[in-house]
């Protein structure tokens, strides 16, 4: 009986962490969608030989990349929460 409330603690610890990650991913890739729109505006007044365009235009590529592999992330945890099969990860730094 005991193993069965440790395991059920752990699913609920678990289950509320990755909740709370699946927030924060939304939430960063909201500000980061808002970043490229500020990009998309100082690039429109911007002429194509200006180099800060070139400055620009990376920072775009940079945000999109990002943007792409924190979606795959929040999918990943969107995943594991609707089949009820949440985990932490331990992080080693």
């Amino acid at each position: 009986m005991r193993h069965h409330h440790l395991e059920t603690r752990r699913h609920i610890v678990a289950s509320r962490s990755m909740s709370n990650e699946a927030k924060r991913l939304t939430a960063l890739i909201e500000g980061l969608r808002r970043s490229m729109l500020d990009i998309r505006r100082q690039r429109a007044k911007t002429k194509l030989s200006d180099p800060a365009s070139r400055i620009l235009d990376q920072r775009r590529d940079n945000l999109r990349a990002t943007i792409a592999a924190l979606e795959d992330r929040l999918s990943a945890v969107q995943g594991l929460l609707h089949l009820g099969r949440p985990h932490v990860v331990h992080r080693v730094h």
